[in-house]
């Protein structure tokens, strides 16, 4: 019953939330949005849809043209610069998909390979594999996913070539997101958006089950005469995965948010490029609609990251007293 009610109001939060955010948001790019010009030929059909959204009305009218929309036929608007007169859901739902498929692939990868590090770096404690994974730890936390991406791009793409240096071509010809050159050509974005991950999940990996390993219980399991190994992975591993599991969801928006840029320089066409796209053209509606989209996820991951603890330790009951 408390976990219930501790969901339900959670999510009545993330609403409140997501509907102050996109106020805020709303107004302040409605302040200040300049008059559009009309074009030509379309004029009839642009001055149509301007009305129809309100735009000769006070922001207030305009705001409530735009919920109705919204709750009534999903319709966030209309894209000016980057597909004139083009539907903004249509515009976002055409470029969600590589943003999935570039993130996804990232965290499959990241994750086993970080909690792998994190593991043999505290398994090996103050010894030359510790040592060389802290580095390398230390060194991929504090470099930017950008200055990977360069990296990789100019050292195995543009050096040894092994890779396509941009996806543009592939787009250009058509190809499929499932296609084996496309596959091959999403290694280079994905490579470079897993470092830092990488680094984030085995640090994290290595300070839990360094703490596990030191800890009472396992003390006691080693006395009733269980194996290191057994010791580990029945214990203190699982121990150690309660605070590290939730840190997973957390790590996957900081990936959406990191691929923003990556995106743009390999030329991804995903929501990221499209977010910065439209602030460079001043397409307002798209923004607000790729705004609305990133706080949706940021809110759903805090509160998915909440409850997994709950779900993961039985001892935590979240809303309880």
């Amino acid at each position: 019953m408390y976990m219930l009610k501790y969901v339900l109001k959670r999510i009545g939060l993330l609403f409140l939330s997501f509907f102050v955010i996109m106020t805020i948001c709303f107004v302040l790019v409605k302040l200040l949005q300049p008059e559009l010009p009309m074009l030509g030929q379309q004029a009839k059909a642009e001055l149509a849809r301007r009305e129809a959204l309100g735009y000769n009305k006070p922001i207030l009218e305009q705001y409530a043209i735009y919920l109705r929309n919204i709750i009534t036929r999903w319709d966030w608007g209309t894209s000016w610069k980057i597909d004139y007169l083009c539907d903004v859901r249509k515009v976002i739902a055409d470029r969600l998909t590589p943003t999935l498929i570039l993130n996804a692939y990232s965290i499959l990868i990241s994750i086993p390979v970080g909690i792998l590090l994190g593991v043999i770096a505290a398994l090996r404690k103050n010894k030359p594999a510790d040592h060389i994974i802290s580095t390398l730890i230390m060194l991929f936390v504090s470099v930017p996913s950008y200055v990977y991406a360069f990296i990789v791009q100019y050292l195995l793409g543009f050096r040894l070539n092994l890779f396509p240096v941009m996806l543009s071509s592939l787009y250009d010809a058509g190809g499929s997101w499932f296609s084996p050159a496309m596959i091959k050509s999403m290694a280079l974005p994905v490579l470079a958006l897993s470092f830092g991950t990488v680094a984030d999940l085995a640090r994290y990996v290595r300070a839990e089950l360094t703490e596990a390993l030191t800890s009472e219980y396992m003390l006691l399991a080693r006395a009733k005469g269980l194996t290191k190994t057994r010791a580990t992975l029945s214990h203190a591993l699982i121990n150690a995965m309660v605070p590290v599991l939730p840190m997973i969801i957390s790590l996957f928006l900081g990936i959406l948010g990191g691929s923003m840029i990556i995106e743009r320089i390999f030329a991804v066409n995903g929501i990221g490029s499209l977010y910065i796209k439209s602030i460079e053209l001043l397409d307002y509606d798209v923004f607000i609609a790729a705004s609305m989209f990133y706080t949706f996820i940021s809110l759903s991951s805090s509160i998915l990251v909440d409850l997994s603890y709950g779900f993961l330790d039985p001892r935590i009951r979240m809303g309880a007293k």
